[in-house]
C-alpha cells in the first residue's frame, strides 16, 4: 500500500514517515499543499494523510480539488484541537476518516490498516462485479432469476480459491456449464478445462482414463499414456456424475485429492499434479453414503463447498432469456433467424420442463429446424406432459390455481421417479432430490401409490 503524507509540519512528516515505513508501507511526503495536489493527481497513491489546516490550501479545499480532478485514493484527515468541525465536514464530502492530533503511534497504524482492509474489499467487489458481468461468463450462464444470480455470485467467490466444489442438481440443469463458469472466473482460466462423465465409461477403462497407464500394464497397453489428471495439470477437472464412480476407484480418487499425486495403472512411481477438482452429481450422495454405495471420507472431501443448481421449474424467470439464447444459437446453426411468438413464450414459460435446460434447448432446436423460417408458435413445440396448442395447461378443476398446479406436477414427477426406480422409494427420493421422509409425506398428501 502506497501512502502520501501532506502536512506543513516537518517534525510530524518525519515521525509519520518513519513510523509507517517501519510498519511496511511505502511512504512519500510533501509540505506544500499545491505541490502535494499535483503529485497526488500524477502519482498512484492508495491513501493520503492530509492536515486540515495548511497555508494557501487547507485540507477541505485540497479534498474538493482532488476529487473534482478525478483523484480516487482514500483521504485520512489530520486535525489539531479546535479543527474537528473542518475534519467532520471533510468526511461529509468523502474523506475516509480523521485522526485528532496529537495521536499515538498504535492509533495511526490501526486506522491505516482499517483503510487498507477497506481498499482490499473494494477491489475484491470490483473484481467480482466485473467478472460476473464479463462476456466470458455471460456467454455461458443465463442468470436472470435471483436464485441464479446469487448462485453465480457465490460461484465467483469460490472460483478464486482452489477449494474442491460439489455441484448438485437434477439432470439437465446446467451443472457442467456452472463448472465451466467457475473455471473461467478462476486464476486457472488460461489453462485446460477437462470434463469426464464417470457414468459413461466402463470401470475397467475408467481407471486408466483418469490416472493413465504404463506400457504393458494390461493387454493393449502398448505405450505409456497419461490420464486426465495429468492432462489437466494446472487447470480444472470436472468429474461429472461422481455418484456413479465405482467404489474401488473412489479410494484411489481420495488418495489423489489428499496427496496431489497420481500413479498410472501398472506404474511404480507417482507424479505430482496441480488440478482444481469440481465434482457434479444428480444423486443424493449423503443417501448413497448411508447405503454404502459411496465412501464417506470421499464424500466429505468433495463436499467442501456445495453449489446447488435449481431445476428450471423453480426459476421460470430464466426461461425467456434461455429461449432467446438458444434461438440465437439455433439461428447460427441452421442459417436463418429464429424468433418465438409472444403466445408461444407464455406457453413455454408455463411448462414444467422435467428435462430442465437440456430439454428446453433441444425443444428450441427441433422446432427451429422443422418450422422453417417462420416465427415459432406454441404448436411447433412438442411438450411432454402438457399442451402445446397455445393454451396453457389448466389444473384438474379447470382453473389456474397455483396450489393445484403444483400438486399436479408433484404427482406426475413422483410417479415417474417411482416408475424409474421400480418402486424403490429411497432411490426415487434420490432422483427427486428430496429426503425419504419428505417423499413419504408427499406420497400421503398426493395419494400416489407405489
Amino acid at each position: 500500500m502506497r501512502l502520501f503524507i501532506v502536512d506543513d509540519d516537518a517534525d510530524l512528516r518525519q515521525s509519520l514517515t518513519v513510523l509507517l515505513r517501519e510498519s511496511g508501507y511505502e511512504v512519500a511526503a510533501e509540505a506544500d499543499p499545491e505541490e502535494a495536489l499535483r503529485r497526488a493527481l500524477a502519482e498512484d497513491f492508495d491513501l493520503i494523510l492530509c492536515d486540515v489546516r495548511m497555508p494557501r490550501l487547507d485540507g477541505l479545499a485540497f479534498l474538493r480539488r482532488y476529487r473534482a480532478e478525478g483523484g480516487s485514493a482514500l483521504l485520512l484527515m489530520m486535525s489539531a484541537y479546535g479543527a474537528e468541525d473542518a475534519a467532520l465536514e471533510a468526511m461529509r464530502e468523502g474523506a475516509y476518516d480523521y485522526l485528532r492530533k496529537p495521536f499515538r503511534p498504535d492509533e495511526v497504524i490501526l486506522t491505516v490498516r482499517k483503510a487498507e482492509e477497506r481498499e482490499r474489499l473494494r477491489h475484491e467487489v470490483e473484481t467480482l462485479r466485473s467478472t460476473i458481468g464479463s462476456g466470458a461468463v455471460r456467454d455461458l450462464v443465463v442468470a436472470e432469476s435471483k436464485v441464479m444470480r446469487d448462485l453465480l455470485e457465490l460461484a465467483s467467490r469460490v472460483a478464486r480459491h482452489n477449494t474442491t466444489v460439489l455441484i448438485t442438481g437434477e439432470s439437465g440443469t446446467g451443472k457442467e456449464v456452472l463448472a465451466k463458469a467457475i473455471h473461467r472466473m478462476s486464476p486457472r482460466q488460461e489453462l485446460n478445462f477437462t470434463a469426464i462423465n464417470c457414468a459413461a465409461i466402463p470401470e475397467h477403462l475408467l481407471e486408466s482414463e483418469l490416472f493413465g497407464h504404463a506400457k504393458g500394464a494390461f493387454t493393449g497397453a502398448i505405450a505409456d499414456r497419461m490420464g486426465l489428471f495429468e492432462a489437466a495439470h494446472g487447470g480444472t477437472l470436472l468429474l461429472d456424475e461422481i455418484g456413479d464412480l465405482p467404489l474401488g476407484l473412489q479410494a484411489k480418487l481420495l488418495r489423489v485429492l489428499e496427496e496431489g499425486e497420481v500413479r498410472r495403472v501398472g506404474g511404480r512411481e507417482g507424479k505430482k499434479v496441480d488440478v482444481r477438482v469440481i465434482a457434479a452429481t444428480a444423486k443424493a450422495l449423503d443417501q448413497a453414503v448411508e447405503r454404502g454405495e459411496f465412501r464417506p471420507d470421499l464424500y466429505y472431501r468433495l463436499d467442501v463447498v456445495r453449489l446447488h443448481v435449481p431445476p428450471l421449474r423453480e426459476r421460470r424467470e430464466d426461461i425467456p432469456a434461455l429461449l432467446a439464447y438458444f434461438a440465437r444459437q439455433a439461428a447460427q446453426r441452421i442459417g436463418h433467424a429464429v424468433s418465438i411468438t409472444p403466445q408461444a413464450l407464455t406457453v413455454l414459460t408455463d411448462h414444467a420442463w422435467p428435462g430442465n435446460v437440456r430439454e428446453l434447448r433441444n425443444a428450441v432446436e427441433r422446432a427451429a429446424v422443422l418450422a422453417g423460417a417462420k416465427p415459432l408458435e406454441a404448436s411447433d413445440f412438442s411438450l411432454a406432459g402438457g399442451h402445446a396448442n397455445g393454451t396453457p395447461k389448466l389444473s384438474p378443476n379447470g382453473s389456474y390455481d397455483l396450489r393445484a398446479r403444483v400438486e399436479e406436477v408433484e404427482r406426475a414427477l413422483i410417479s415417474r421417479a417411482l416408475e424409474a426406480s421400480k418402486g424403490n422409494r429411497r432411490e426415487a427420493a434420490g432422483l427427486l432430490g428430496i429426503s425419504l421422509r419428505t417423499l413419504f409425506y408427499k406420497l400421503r398428501r398426493t395419494q400416489v401409490t407405489s
